[in-house]
């Protein structure tokens, strides 16, 4: 921790809380990853300058406190707020180029001995571990440790994260399949019309194209001897000639013949029928 006592020391007549000890110790982590104060408050002012101090009215706030950085060799500007919420601290960073946001809290009474305040050989505990989750958690992600970072996947990994996914999908009955067709290889189909999978292939084929009929029963590709009849010429008294177009598929819905078996269903109009529209 070289440095921070030598801070420590020059505002030791400003710290009269736990919270000012714990915001002089983030603030030092600030100055160690590159950054300089500019200032208090929310609003840049023409007397801002960069310095490794704390401005005079840093602790003025025992509520919220409020800290602005800008780095040492650029112009990122960095604008750190603290605010006591019973016995922790929140600390917010915000990069003001790219609104990004970090955050850290603090449980003040894990890393500052509130009877200690004017010994700065006691009144940090733990202080290693604060100064990790500074480094970890509040600072920019370019100013984190290089073990922090996480490693890029190897493509064996992603190949086998995205297999996982896919059987999970399957798996599961309530999730409503994917619209999009899934890349790659597509499984091989036999074809149905090639042997061993060629019984009941003609099923398959509606229009006729490999010989047969797509009819479970077709009485005219049945394989049998045809009677010789040729519905497309018609049916006397039943349908007209080209009622059916040649070599479409037909079902005789009566019996084929010039006249109908048995007697005329009208040949005995009932009593006092004289207009047959009635």
């Amino acid at each position: 921790m070289a440095g921070l006592e030598v801070l420590y020391s020059s505002v030791a007549g400003s710290i009269s809380c736990p919270q000012d000890a714990v915001v002089c110790f983030v603030h030092w982590e600030m100055i160690k990853s590159g950054y300089r104060c500019i200032g208090s408050g929310d609003e840049p002012r023409s007397s801002d300058k960069k310095s490794e101090l704390l401005p005079a009215d840093w602790s003025s706030n025992k509520e919220l406190y409020s800290l602005r950085y800008k780095a040492k060799d650029g112009d990122i500007q960095l604008l750190l707020k603290a605010i006591a919420v019973d016995s922790t601290l929140i600390f917010n960073l915000m990069n003001s180029s790219t609104q990004q946001v970090s955050d850290l809290t603090v449980n003040i009474s894990d890393h500052v001995d509130a009877d200690q305040l004017r010994n700065f050989d006691s009144v940090f505990k733990d202080a290693d571990s604060l100064s990790e989750k500074v480094k970890t958690q509040l600072l920019p992600s370019q100013d984190r440790p290089k073990g922090q970072k996480t490693e890029r996947k190897s493509r064996r990994d992603e190949e086998e994260e995205e297999q996982q996914r896919r059987r999970g999908e399957d798996s599961d009955p309530l999730r409503i399949p994917n619209r999009h067709p899934r890349q790659g290889t597509q499984p091989h189909w036999p074809d149905p019309m090639v042997p061993p999978f060629a019984a009941g292939g003609a099923d398959l084929d509606p229009f006729g194209s490999r010989g047969s009929g797509g009819m479970i029963v077709d009485p005219l590709r049945s394989g049998y001897p045809r009677s010789g009849f040729d519905p497309s010429s018609g049916i006397p008294d039943i349908l007209p000639p080209g009622a059916v177009p040649p070599g479409a598929r037909f079902d005789p819905f009566g019996p084929v013949g010039r006249h109908r078996p048995g007697p005329d269903p009208d040949h005995m109009p009932p009593p006092g029928y004289d207009d047959m529209f009635m």
